[in-house]
């Protein structure tokens, strides 16, 4: 081994060694670390209120070990509340945790912007957001996660689309760093008002959503041919997914896509106009159906949808044939994560719409026995839960494993496109 190289290696050493002393700059992090991807149901972003006000960020993973001990506890949605259980006991080797910047950081396309931009939470409207603050004042703070309500005590992050928890690694080794990580598409910021609108008397800030975060080139969404039997061979994340097969079938299908860098990206969640979008780009695989879907639509179907959103028309259209509907206080939340249980309400009314449109009745029969889920039997969608769960097994646990559906956890990619074939396959056979 050269010197220089070796020279090199001590120094990637010493700062991983470091790291809380001395946050990496872009340019080195990216050539010197990589990251790998953690099962986002083991990690919890966590906002810790504190007696002086305000709130501190706790970032918590849940080891896997024979003997488990949880380590946090979730109630509720929007918001969910934490009840921080690895304070009752001694977490050595059962709950790992961050509780500052040495800690976690944020990463976007293989970037560490741990030096530039610092994690902390702030109140917006009736939540709290995780942002990354710039330290250059004239950029934009990026949006990471949100609350999604108010309540006393700890309140759990949901994470925005595209952004997903990684472990910091050195020459495929893990280290002890959180990483915050996207892949540069669909950032979200918080616009400050431009000088024409302070003039004009609008001095709030708005969240929007950009295309791509500025100076990093996002991976393009894939175009696929339903007709290629091994276009979802190619994917190199999904080998040891439990929904691999069923993923396979929805990207031959047409109606979920993966992305330009070969990935499907399993674990990213989805958002409630992505939801709607797909489940229609499902009804318009059904022969002989006709579906009129418009591409534009001339108002607003929601107050927080606008008419030339790119998913407005798919929304509106949804809306009037009963698939989807807002909430109520009139939003839609076109961009908030769906989760499990608003993935069945939705994919229920697709199957019905699905049958009725063949000429059927739109009653849903039962193929197989419904599952006993240990934790719906309170929740708003008991019922609908064990129905789904008798169609096609539509409704199944949490990764095809134990009893329970975790009805409030946001749905992510595989399990969306398997429970969506699923539904398909069951409203036409």
């Amino acid at each position: 081994m050269s010197q220089a190289t070796l020279s090199k290696k001590m120094w990637a050493i010493a700062l991983a060694s470091i790291s809380c002393l001395l946050p990496l700059r872009p340019a080195q992090s990216q050539s010197i670390f990589g990251e790998t991807e953690i099962n986002p149901n083991n990690m919890a972003a966590i906002a810790v209120p504190l007696n002086s006000g305000g709130y501190n960020l706790l970032v918590v993973e849940q080891l896997e070990r024979p003997d488990r001990q949880e380590c946090w506890a979730e109630t509720g949605s929007n918001p969910t509340t934490v009840e921080p259980l690895l304070l009752n006991f001694d977490f050595t080797g059962f709950c790992r945790r961050s509780t500052d910047s040495n800690g976690y950081s944020m990463r976007v396309g293989g970037e560490d912007f741990g030096q530039s931009h610092l994690l902390r939470i702030i109140p917006w409207e009736n939540e709290m957001l995780l942002v990354a603050t710039p330290n250059v004042n004239t950029q934009d703070e990026i949006v990471i996660g949100r609350t999604n309500g108010l309540a006393d005590g700890f309140l759990k992050f949901n994470l925005l689309p595209g952004w997903e928890f990684t472990r910091r690694t050195f020459e495929d080794r893990p280290l002890g760093h959180f990483y915050f990580s996207s892949n540069g598409r669909q950032i979200a910021i918080i616009k400050k008002p431009t000088i024409d609108e302070l003039v004009a008397g609008i001095t709030g800030r708005s969240i929007v959503t950009l295309d791509s975060f500025p100076g990093i080139e996002p991976p393009a969404p894939e175009t696929t041919n339903p007709d290629d039997p091994g276009v979802a061979a190619r994917f190199t994340d999904i080998s040891g997914d439990i929904y691999r097969n069923e993923i396979a079938q929805a990207v031959n299908v047409g109606f979920i896509a993966g992305f330009n860098d070969n990935t499907f990206r399993p674990n990213d969640v989805l958002t409630r106009e992505q939801l709607v979008s797909m489940a229609i780009e499902g009804l318009l695989t059904i022969p002989n159906t006709n579906l009129n879907v418009p591409t534009q639509v001339a108002s607003d179907p929601y107050p927080d949808v606008a008419a030339d959103r790119w998913s407005a028309a798919k929304i509106a259209w949804a809306r009037a044939n009963n698939i989807v509907s807002g909430y109520p206080d009139g939003t839609f939340q076109p961009t908030q994560p769906v989760t499990r249980a608003e993935l069945l309400a939705i994919l229920r009314r697709t199957a019905e719409y699905a049958q009725a449109a063949q000429g059927r009745p739109t009653t849903l029969v039962a193929t197989n026995n419904p599952v006993a889920f240990s934790d719906t039997e309170t929740h708003w969608a008991s019922a609908l839960t064990t129905q789904m769960s008798a169609f096609c097994r539509v409704a199944s646990p949490l990764n095809e494993s134990g009893d329970r559906f975790f009805p409030d956890t946001a749905s992510q990619r595989n399990y969306a496109a398997a429970a969506t074939l699923r539904a398909l396959q069951c409203s036409t056979r």
